[in-house]
């Protein structure tokens, strides 16, 4: 896909709406974050640019690997300098990736439209400075603004407690401007957010503290309270918190959040990792916000592992442009779901496919059927390859019909949860969608392998396209 820049001499970035982004071009490079970090090989993380033109002749293979010049970063989400909330205004272009460093605290910032096919590191932004300025550490999510300013969330202060999370805000030239939220409106915990201006609404989500996290996870640390379970409900643009929701036990860690596309549309969903819920929001009639469980994963019991029952663990997840469908992984139990949320309050089953997990044949683990007998799940091999690990992160087509998956979360969770991830390295698989009746089917010539990397397997994570997508961009 190329830069939505072309069209930047009559507007600015983006699509004026998603359904017209639906109808944007066809993606022809991805990118992907890709981590030496916690593998044990001393070598940087580095951004690489997949090539996913099927008619390319190095089609499903990585083109160009951008290290970045310090080692141990964790290089995780990813956003861009502008997006189609700058539309409006052709003085902007969707020119530089921003990639904070979850570790590190360190935050790239990628050149990808002099050369889509080979970005370079523009600059990038110590996180001394950061903490110098703001007391705010572990950057996690940026997204663009309209006003040319970027969002970052930051998950804690500089030795992981949650109390120190906040919003790191940077001008158009990457300069630090202080913290977005007001004085003393911080988020009990930090991770992921999304705005939407016309409800005058920002809500962010609740994943631990890091001083918890980055040591593997430990249930104790759950029961202890150094995980979250709450949405934190902000003015916008102004930064106060207006309203904590408790989405109790059954929306424990809420990661993810997207509100519908339709920006007039005031609700959204949160994926809920270790309750295995979706969790729909929404604006009341008294313009404060409520919260239901949409979708449950039923635990698996199971033999051979840590635990009795197994839960899904949905990571990631991502609703298509046209606000139809929604998509999910189950890291845990290695399948993908789709469900139509025409109807938002009662989402649909429509796909389904397992494509890894901890109970695929071949594994030590066995799920227990309610007849008593044990099973496990079948997952085919791509290109003579066996699946590794579950599914992870997504990326979504702007037409809807392919799917993006990568398989590594937090490389101290990868080994701690999946050890052959770590010692393989990931892969990155695209599945195929129906958009009509639903349904999704993998694609057998689409397998990019970073277990055979030039300097060892690494561990792929976010992926984003050069002309946006659904999980970056925000209309206004």
């Amino acid at each position: 896909m190329e830069a939505a820049g072309e069209d930047c001499c009559e507007s600015g970035p983006g699509y004026a709406t998603p359904l017209l982004a639906m109808s944007g071009p066809r993606e022809k490079l991805i990118y992907v974050t890709a981590l030496y970090t916690g593998t044990g090989t001393a070598k940087p993380d580095y951004v690489a640019t997949v090539d996913v033109e099927p008619s390319s002749t190095t089609y499903s293979s990585v083109i160009h690997r951008l290290p970045m010049p310090f080692l141990d970063d964790e290089l995780h989400h990813s956003g861009w300098n502008s997006c189609s909330s700058c539309y409006g205004d052709r003085a902007c272009e969707r020119r530089y990736i921003i990639l904070p460093s979850l570790l590190s605290g360190r935050i790239y910032i990628v050149d990808t439209k002099t050369n889509p096919r080979e970005p370079f590191l523009h600059k990038f932004v110590e996180p001394a400075e950061v903490l110098e300025k703001t007391g705010l550490a572990y950057p996690h999510q940026p997204h663009c603004l309209a006003s040319g300013d970027i969002l970052v969330s930051c998950l804690g202060d500089e030795d992981g407690n949650a109390k120190g999370s906040g919003f790191l805000l940077l001008d158009s030239e990457f300069n630090i401007k202080g913290r977005w939220d007001k004085d003393g409106h911080s988020p009990l915990f930090g991770y992921d957010f999304w705005y939407q201006p016309r409800h005058k609404t920002m809500i962010s989500t609740s994943w631990g503290a890091p001083a918890a996290f980055t040591k593997g996870f430990d249930p104790k640390d759950v029961s202890d309270g150094l995980y979250g379970r709450h949405l934190h409900v902000y003015s916008w643009p102004e930064g106060e918190l207006k309203q904590i929701l408790d989405l109790g036990d059954t929306g424990l860690v809420p990661l993810e959040i997207r509100f519908l596309h339709n920006p007039d549309k005031a609700m959204g969903y949160v994926g809920c990792a270790l309750s295995s819920t979706i969790v729909r929001f929404f604006k009341k009639d008294d313009e404060t916000w409520s919260h239901e469980v949409a979708i449950s994963v039923e635990p698996l019991k199971v033999e051979n592992w840590i635990l009795p029952e197994m839960g899904g663990v949905i990571t990631d997840f991502l609703i298509s442009l046209d606000d139809r469908f929604l998509y999910f992984s189950n890291w845990f139990h290695g399948d993908i779901r789709q469900y139509n949320i025409e109807d938002p309050e009662n989402p649909v089953l429509t796909g389904q496919l397992y494509v890894g997990g901890l109970v695929q044949k071949g594994s030590d683990v066995f799920a227990l059927g309610e007849d008593g007998k044990t099973f496990q799940f079948d997952v085919p091999k791509i290109k003579g390859q066996r699946l590794r690990g579950g599914p992870q992160m997504f990326q979504l087509s702007l037409d809807g019909k392919r799917l993006y998956v990568t398989n590594s979360l937090f490389s101290v969770w990868d080994r701690q949860f999946y050890p052959e991830l770590v010692e393989k390295g990931s892969h990155m698989l695209q599945i195929d969608v129906d958009t009509d009746k639903g349904g999704l089917s993998i694609n057998p010539d689409f397998f990019v392998d970073f277990g055979s990397e030039p300097d060892g397997p690494a561990l792929a994570h976010e992926m984003r396209y050069p002309g946006g997508d659904c999980t970056s961009d925000i209309w206004v």
